[in-house]
């Protein structure tokens, strides 16, 4: 990075970052190359270092990684075709047979099952922790742990960890942390600041923010932890995507911050709404000062996303709860987020719990709020309390 660039903010980089160089009389954006086949000059190039088939990428590729390593202030950064698969290569990439992973209870389902499934069945051992542990997660690393996987906040109940303190005590074990940071998109939480090992991110939502991608990011603040990321997504063949859906998702960096802006405060305005509300039981968004995790959140993050959820009384029943939602004219029911459009989901039956417990027993509704007017959409929640109430 320049020293003009390390005085920019981060919107400023967001433009700049990635992009070809503006003396060069070429297109701004990087072009889309398409291809499996490396062509390389002679024999020695052909089997010397560096890049040797698609599946590695081409220049828009480079591009993005280098996009998120500047956000992120990490060493580099590497793709993989889902968030997901971004999580799988960060857990396998640590993980060995007979040894055991940390994971909080309140973590994506699709990890869960990857933990519960595959770790297991290398014989990697899962233990969940409560998300709320902070620095009372030392009592559970073992001399068998070696990772912890933390997700702030949790994708369906919205808990805010303590990560410093989870970081502290796993430097001190010589264990790897990770941390699914998809909510904050490597904006609105800093996870190398506070200690974090590795961060992974859904680059589906919020950076490409149009609900027509699918991509992943690892990212590390040691070279030697980016070299392991990198080998393991190499040795399960795990490509980078397509060159198209990393070149709209460099794009999508550009409005990130203006996008993300809009959608907190319409978020957060229809959360204060929502919290007014009899007939709401309780609302999961960690900017409220009734959240009770929001000391933390002021300390660590510097803004909130578009996501959150709420909670209805225990004696909704699901054939009022399918009036409420069935009826929805501007939220779309969906189980993605992040992008310009709202989203509503019933989330109870993914809601797993092994050690923390759960007070609300009501069912559980998210909301990912994209660019519509906020007036608009809570018209029409409005309405759908009204069915739900009919």
């Amino acid at each position: 990075m320049s020293d003009d660039a390390a005085r920019w903010s981060l919107a400023t980089r967001l433009v700049r970052a990635g992009r070809v160089s503006p003396h060069e009389r070429t297109a701004v954006n990087p072009p889309i190359q398409r291809g499996s086949t490396v062509l390389f000059s002679d024999i020695e190039a052909l089997h010397g270092p560096g890049k040797s088939y698609g599946l590695e990428g081409f220049d828009v590729h480079d591009a993005l990684t280098a996009a998120l390593a500047d956000i992120s202030s990490a060493a580099g950064a590497t793709l993989a075709p889902s968030g997901l698969a971004a999580c799988t290569v960060a857990l396998l990439s640590f993980v060995s047979t007979g040894g055991e992973v940390l994971v909080t209870d309140s973590v994506y389902a699709p990890t869960r099952r990857f933990c519960d499934g595959l770790l297991a069945r290398m014989g990697v051992t899962t233990r969940y922790f409560d998300p709320r542990i902070g620095a009372g997660i030392a009592d559970l690393i073992s001399d068998r742990t070696q990772v912890i996987f933390l997700e702030s906040p949790g994708s369906l109940t919205f808990e805010i960890q303590d990560v410093p303190a989870i970081t502290r005590a796993a430097r001190t074990r010589n264990v790897i942390s990770i941390i699914d940071d998809t909510w904050s998109a490597g904006v609105l939480f800093k996870p190398f600041d506070h200690g974090v090992d590795v961060s992974v991110q859904a680059l589906t939502k919020y950076q490409a923010g149009h609900a027509d991608v699918l991509l992943g990011a690892t990212l590390a603040r040691d070279p030697q932890h980016m070299a392991r990321l990198f080998r393991t997504g190499k040795e399960l063949g795990i490509g980078c995507g397509s060159a198209e859906d990393a070149y709209l998702t460099l794009r999508g960096l550009r409005t990130m911050p203006l996008r993300m802006e809009r959608q907190a405060a319409s978020a957060l305005r229809i959360a204060q709404w929502l919290e007014q509300r009899d007939d709401v039981s309780s609302v999961l968004h960690p900017a409220l000062p009734s959240h009770p995790d929001h000391a933390l959140f002021q300390r660590d993050f510097s803004g909130a996303a578009g996501v959150f959820a709420f909670t209805l009384p225990r004696s909704t029943t699901d054939r009022a709860l399918a009036a409420m939602l069935d009826g929805l004219s501007l939220f779309g029911l969906g189980f993605s987020w992040g992008g310009y459009e709202s989203l509503a989901v019933n989330c109870t039956e993914q809601f797993v719990r092994k050690t923390a417990a759960w007070k609300d027993s009501g069912p559980i509704v998210r909301l990912s709020i994209g660019l519509e007017d906020p007036d608009d959409l809570i018209a029409d929640l409005d309405a759908g309390f009204a069915r739900l109430h009919a």
